[in-house]
């Protein structure tokens, strides 16, 4: 958990870099040290006894923390997944990098997004099991579509923007909008497959891959013949009709 350090802020008065002092506004490694160490305690003890079983006085005396000092830097257990979601992206991000600046064919740009993501997961896969219980519920904080998890799916969206709209496809202006939300629902669902696959090394999740990237690929590919292009309005139309 490299990246801990570099976790995102959650309404404490801090950047990513480190706290921030009250009296001088300069950032403190120890701040930004001490919020790691709660957050690194609270992923150990979530994996060993459970989201709703782990207390936040529970997670201050295994980091060996004030109860009042933890509460600083994460008002609720909520905000602490809301870190790790955060936490995620941007490791996510970091590892995808390399391949949207390499690469312009847009099958290898959603294969490779796709690969980091899970790649990067693979450390959290017991964890995102055990988050699942909680993070299942639609009326859940926790649930990757709910309010709460806002700031994270949109940059996760404007990251399927980019695999989009930085590759050699040409994409049909009425679909340009609604198609980062769809790759993104689509990454949703490999994860869901990623966290029941018990296969060594995630073989299964990694073969879901390669096929439903070259699909989805095609498939985007084809969105432009005008042969299509009923079909194509009548999916946007009932995705409209699913958010109305």
């Amino acid at each position: 958990m490299a990246a801990l350090t570099a976790a995102a802020t959650v309404e404490t008065g801090e950047t990513a870099g480190g706290a921030v002092s009250a009296l001088t506004g300069a950032k403190t490694p120890k701040g930004e040290q001490t919020r790691a160490l709660i957050l690194n305690t609270a992923l150990e003890l979530f994996r060993e006894r459970g989201y709703e079983e782990t207390t936040m006085r529970a997670i201050a005396q295994r980091a060996g923390v004030a109860l009042g000092n933890a509460y600083y830097y994460f008002r609720s257990k909520e905000h602490l997944i809301q870190a790790f979601y955060a936490l995620s992206h941007e490791e996510h991000l970091e590892a995808a990098r390399p391949v949207l600046e390499r690469e312009k064919d847009m099958k290898e740009r959603l294969k490779g997004v796709i690969y980091a993501k899970i790649r990067t997961s693979e450390p959290y896969h017991r964890f995102s099991g055990i988050l699942f219980k909680t993070a299942a519920d639609p009326h859940s904080p926790l649930s990757p579509f709910s309010p709460e998890s806002s700031r994270t799916r949109q940059e996760s969206t404007a990251l399927f923007a980019e695999v989009l709209f930085g590759s050699n496809t040409k994409v049909p202006a009425d679909l340009a909008e609604e198609l980062p939300n769809l790759l993104w629902l689509y990454q949703m669902g490999i994860i869901l497959f990623w966290i029941h696959d018990e296969s060594p090394g995630r073989r299964r999740t990694y073969t879901l891959i390669d096929h439903t990237v070259d699909l989805v690929a095609r498939t985007i590919g084809l969105a432009s013949n005008p042969l299509l292009s009923p079909l194509r309005r009548r999916v946007l139309a009932l995705l409209k009709d699913l958010r109305s």
